[in-house]
């Protein structure tokens, strides 16, 4: 006699993840997997969990590719602001930066800056949370913890460096690895890949610097590592059919044109290529324009394997004073960051040859540069002065007769962290987001989340990127049909990392999320903060729109609904596993609550 299900998804609009036509369905779940998509009713028995989603969407829960959860997955491991937005799966270890091999004290320091995360709690959270020191006991101990979302995971090229070199040596410029060292970084790659890891992440940006006494203002690791390194490694993942995920040196540029030609498979197989990112920079107008045709080249002409990420929502960053990563872009802004001590700061901001400088970084009309370095962009929004507060550090700079960089250095030493602004660097004219939405080899990614908690919060960007369409289609002007936006969001991802993720149909994984179209309004885009205990009571940018989300499920578990997390979420058994790549892992997770 066949069981009960334990959850009926009843009459909600079914997206697939495979950008089939979306239609009216009823979900069926047993045992953590979708077992019946019915057009008819299904039958509840005495103990199913029903839910009612007449009008609204059912679709597979998103997958989140560009994450830095490393240190929070250990004292947080519901991964709370993310689930709440229909993100089912993480994925970590990205940028260079992973938790595997390196000991707390490197981890905490090559982490700490690059991602603006306080490194006394990133320092605690590995110190008492750290047990493993291979790939394969990492997976075994994520998967003891209390997930609530899947996590996938990337070997960090900063993190074996360092562990295999020293952090000292690894960031010299001078050393390179010895043989010895370099066979052991790819026995390393070896063992990640044995365990499902999806690949390695590198990164030869060297605006990302170290934090800490011992190297302070070093590059990360991985950007010292010559192209014959490089080689090498490619040569272990694209045998082994994994992804490398990178983000190019933004003051040269140039080395795009290496990693795609790494991807490339002519003669070969290709190299799976995940690069950061395809972008609308206020900086550089025209720069959307080659995302589509590095692509197209790559790809087709060299039969080669190429994705770029992309933010599909404006990127809106804050800054308490001068703590925001952009000012790592240019020399003085490095040399302010530098100095962790308000007063040594202070005396440097007030120096007049460093405002010298400092002014003659900001007006370089053919610097490499993310951010627009326009003050009139720039908006204090918190500020002991309360007269100051909605203007620019541009109005601010007339109204006293002086440079806007003065202007800013003023208040910078006067109110330290007190003065809180914001400005919009990249992706803010939709018309250009829809572009690259629509273009071949742009998948949707980038959130950062667990990193930048003062600065950012894209922890909803599929929701915002819902809404968008959503919008436009009630306009009358479709960008794209909702059933491909919900692919790209989620089956194009599983697809092209080889994980067990991103579909919803019978036999997956019940990981979705029930979207109410009537709530994908403008209050996604606005803003909130919440304290997060585990580092000390922080008050973290985060995202609020619980309208839009009416349910997330997670193995099969109604982990968040009506803006509530079930009892005991993010404890006990957990609802999540570390996925591996390549494998269909139907494993669940009962939460000690149930």
């Amino acid at each position: 006699m066949a069981r009960y299900l334990d959850l009926i998804v009843q009459r909600g609009l079914w997206f697939d993840g495979a950008g089939s036509p979306a239609s009216i369905r009823d979900i069926g779940v047993r045992d953590g997997q979708v077992v019946e998509v019915s057009r008819e009713p299904l039958s509840p028995g005495v103990s199913t969990r029903v839910i009612d989603a007449e009008g609204k969407w059912v679709m597979p829960g998103f997958i989140d590719v560009h994450t830095h959860y490393d240190a929070e997955v250990l004292v947080a491991p519901g991964l709370n602001e993310s689930v709440r937005h229909g993100v089912t799966t993480v994925l970590v270890g990205n940028c260079s930066l992973s938790t595997v091999f390196s000991d707390p004290l490197d981890i905490a320091d090559m982490f700490s800056r690059v991602e603006a995360l306080p490194r006394e709690h990133v320092l605690a959270a590995l110190s008492n949370g750290k047990t493993w020191s291979s790939p394969q006991e990492y997976a075994l101990a994520l998967d003891s913890l209390a997930l609530g979302p899947n996590v996938a995971a990337f070997l960090g090229h900063s993190d074996i460096r360092a562990k295999v070199m020293g952090l000292g040596r690894s960031t010299d410029g001078s050393q390179k690895p010895t043989k010895k060292e370099q066979q052991t970084m790819e026995a390393a790659v070896e063992s990640a890949l044995d365990a499902g890891f999806l690949g390695l992440s590198t990164m030869t940006n060297p605006w990302d610097k170290l934090d800490g006494d011992r190297y302070r203002s070093r590059s990360l690791p991985s950007t010292y590592a010559r192209w014959s390194e490089f080689r090498r490694l490619h040569k272990i993942l694209r045998r082994r059919n994994a992804v490398l995920q990178t983000i190019p040196n933004l003051n040269t540029k140039y080395d795009i044109i290496f990693f795609a030609a790494a991807s490339t498979g002519l003669m070969r197989k290709p190299l799976k290529l995940s690069v950061l990112a395809a972008a609308d920079p206020k900086s550089d107008p025209w720069l959307y324009r080659i995302f589509g045709p590095i692509a197209r080249l790559t790809n087709g002409f060299g039969k080669g394997a190429l994705r770029w990420q992309h933010l599909p929502v404006p990127f809106q960053v804050y800054s308490d004073g001068i703590d925001l990563v952009v000012f790592e872009e240019f020399g003085s802004g490095r040399a302010a960051l530098h100095l962790r001590e308000e007063m040594g700061r202070n005396d440097l901001l007030r120096d007049e040859g460093y405002r010298r400088w400092f002014r003659q970084d900001f007006e370089k009309k053919f610097s490499s540069r993310i951010w627009h370095r326009d003050f009139d962009d720039a908006t204090i929004l918190e500020c002991p002065d309360e007269t100051l507060i909605g203007k620019t550090f541009g109005d601010v700079a007339r109204d006293r007769a002086m440079h806007p960089v003065d202007a800013f250095l003023d208040l910078v030493v006067e109110y330290g962290t007190s003065v809180r602004w914001t400005t919009v660097i990249t992706n803010h004219r939709p018309e250009i987001l829809n572009h690259l939405l629509t273009r071949p080899g742009v998948t949707i990614g980038f959130s950062d989340a667990g990193a930048h908690l003062r600065n950012m919060a894209f922890y909803n960007y599929g929701i915002r990127l819902l809404q968008r369409i959503h919008e436009y289609a009630e306009r009358g002007t479709p960008v794209m049909d909702t059933a491909e936006v919900v692919h790209k969001l989620t089956g194009e991802i599983g697809e092209f990392y080889g994980l067990d993720a991103g579909f919803l149909r019978v036999g997956d994984r019940a990981d979705f999320v029930i979207v109410d179209p009537a709530g994908l309004d403008s209050s996604t885009e606005e803003y909130a903060e919440a304290p997060m205990p585990e580092f000390g009571g922080l008050s973290r940018m985060v995202n609020r729109n619980d309208r839009a989300v009416v349910a997330t499920v997670i193995g099969g578990e109604v982990v968040f609904e009506s803006g509530e997390f079930a009892a005991g979420y993010g404890a006990g058994a957990g609802t999540g596993i570390f996925l591996r790549a390549g494998k269909r892992d139907r494993s669940t997770r009962r939460k000690a609550t149930s």
